[in-house]
């Protein structure tokens, strides 16, 4: 069965923007979230019935997630949502743990008060939408936590980078997120990562970011155990 895109009327064109990119960002957030789980049939007329545009932007955004390994295309026969690749997350993961172990350190050894201030913000927006079980608002204040310390450490394009090689390791954290006790670990690890910035203290910084970008990957077969049609 084909993919109905949640409220499409409710979806607003950019007008001054082309239409295959926001096609592109709107669907891989679909993804990412879950909304679009793995497996699902995504028809090129039905998408472009759905967004009110013609065909090309919708085959262009596909063949943008296709290249993210988000989606698999068999010619003449049919486009679905890929399964998680565990492989191509532990690779997302070793990079984007290599970079932010950096940043830690880098951001520790200047101790910035207005950036722990901006970071313990974030942290407390993230209880309050744990507060009232909304995953989809804690995992964006998530994102924006990481973002902040990349925007920080002068290296704003590198969290894009990693962004892009993240559609499998997001989608697996997606489904290990509403296991009990992930959420609240993920606030404790990042409390504890911003009182090793604040204490100046760069080898509990990476400690800290360290434990915290570990926790999904080590619960990968208690993931595949509940979900195992959606990884590969």
């Amino acid at each position: 069965m084909a993919a109905t895109l949640p409220n499409p009327s409710q979806f607003q064109f950019d007008r001054t923007r082309q239409a295959a990119p926001q096609v592109f960002e709107h669907m891989r957030e679909q993804i990412l979230s879950l909304v679009l789980p793995p497996g699902t049939v995504l028809s090129r007329p039905e998408l472009a019935l759905q967004y009110g545009i013609s065909q090309t932007p919708v085959r262009d955004a596909l063949m943008r997630l296709a290249e993210e390994g988000l989606v698999d295309v068999f010619p003449q026969h049919a486009t679905r949502v890929s399964r998680i690749d565990v492989a191509l997350a532990r690779q997302a993961h070793f990079l984007r743990r290599s970079i932010e172990l950096e940043i830690a350190r880098t951001l520790a050894a200047t101790a910035d008060p207005a950036l722990v201030e901006r970071l313990r913000a974030t942290v407390t927006r993230q209880q309050h939408m744990l507060d009232m079980d909304d995953l989809a608002e804690f995992t964006a204040n998530d994102q924006y936590f990481h973002r902040q310390m990349y925007e920080a450490a002068a290296v704003p394009d590198l969290f894009a980078l990693v962004r892009r090689q993240s559609g499998h390791l997001d989608r697996l954290r997606r489904l290990h997120l509403p296991i009990p006790g992930k959420a609240h670990a993920v606030l404790r690890d990042h409390t504890a990562i911003v009182d090793a910035i604040a204490a100046g203290d760069p080898v509990r910084a990476e400690e800290a970011l360290r434990k915290h970008l570990s926790g999904t990957l080590a619960n990968v077969d208690e993931i595949r155990a509940r979900y195992r049609d959606y990884l590969s």
